[in-house]
């Protein structure tokens, strides 16, 4: 009577080990996204428009050309010009 419980105990334990195993690891938080393609988490999309940001007030960009250059620069992934 004992055999079928432990039998569907370990057979039970095998496949949550095997879907446990099967998921794909996550990218590490905080970090931007460097693959082309890729759909940037919200931490990174913040990031990313905080540096643009950044570097529109450095050039002292107003009104008109700031916007401009912040949806260039969000683009880009917040790199340089």
């Amino acid at each position: 009577m004992r055999a079928p419980t432990f039998c569907a105990a370990i057979l039970s334990l095998a496949i949550a080990t095997t879907v446990a195993m099967a998921q794909a690891p996550t990218p590490p938080t905080g970090t931007p996204s460097t693959t082309p393609g890729a759909t940037p988490s919200a931490t990174d999309k913040a990031a990313i428009s905080k540096a643009c940001s950044e570097q529109a007030t450095a050039k002292g960009l107003h009104g008109k050309a700031r916007k401009k250059f912040r949806s260039e620069c969000k683009k880009r992934g917040g790199a340089p010009a």
